[in-house]
């Protein structure tokens, strides 16, 4: 394996900055909407509580850290898994400035994908090397490229709802069920397909049972639809259950 190239965590380090700051343009210096601003204060059902978007800091962080660890002391195998980070770090880059500058959400949608695509990359090499051993590194990018592609599924699955109404006279509380469902489906079929064929990470699980915890807030606390709340919760359960009891293939291809 060729030794990572000697910028390659440089990018790294440099995405992991641009992320948050590349979000921070309409809020702190008033160019374009606030991403966000779609959503805001409409109590859609399948939307997390605004608190729940907080897990991007942590993926952020990890970047950090994962560079920093990079810079330090770099390992052969560490390409391998920069190099699908720092892709979906670019198009992470590239969705921020669109859902500011552009706001159309079909075309916020479809560039959800390339970042899910680098994400599932990463996490899929990522499993591919458990069989060398143990580190913390490996472990810190485990981490990161797991729970990415976690978050980024919930995102792609709550974005099903929005890109509909979209292009429908749907409002924000119309069709409460359908939305919930288009949204679960998509994220439990997502679910099984990354445990299955993808990864054995259990940050996966966490990140996407984040997002799910937040959808059963917001219809509990604030839209008061209850049953909306319980068949989410429902839902959650049973794809940790599955992925307890059951475990995960991951990148070891089942026969």
């Amino acid at each position: 394996m060729d030794v990572m190239p000697s910028r390659l965590p440089l990018l790294i380090l440099l995405l992991g900055l641009l992320q948050p700051a590349s979000g921070a343009l309409a809020p702190v210096l008033g160019i374009g909407a606030p991403i966000g601003n779609a959503t805001r204060n409409l109590t859609l059902p399948e939307q997390p509580l605004p608190a729940f978007f907080s897990i991007w800091s942590v993926i952020f962080l990890g970047y950090i850290l994962f560079a920093i660890a990079c810079l330090r002391a770099r390992e052969p195998w560490m390409d391998r898994i920069a190099v699908p980070l720092a892709w979906a770090g670019v198009f992470n880059v590239v969705w921020m400035l669109s859902a500011q500058l552009v706001a159309v959400q079909p075309l916020d949608f479809l560039l959800l994908f390339p970042i899910a695509l680098a994400s599932w990359m990463a996490a899929f090499r990522m499993d591919r090397l458990r069989e060398t051993g143990w580190s913390p590194k490996k472990a810190l990018a485990d981490c990161v490229a797991a729970l990415l592609a976690g978050w980024i599924t919930v995102a792609i699955a709550i974005s099903i709802p929005l890109t509909v109404r979209s292009l429908t006279s749907l409002g924000a509380t119309d069709a409460p069920w359908q939305m919930l469902w288009l949204t679960l489906v998509p994220a439990g079929f997502a679910a099984w397909m990354f445990a299955r064929y993808v990864s054995r990470s259990w940050w996966y699980f966490i990140a996407l049972g984040w997002g799910l915890a937040g959808i059963v807030l917001n219809n509990w606390y604030v839209s008061g639809m209850n049953w909306l709340a319980i068949m989410t919760g429902l839902v959650l359960a049973i794809l940790i259950c599955l992925r307890l009891f059951r475990g995960a293939d991951g990148s070891v291809i089942p026969a």
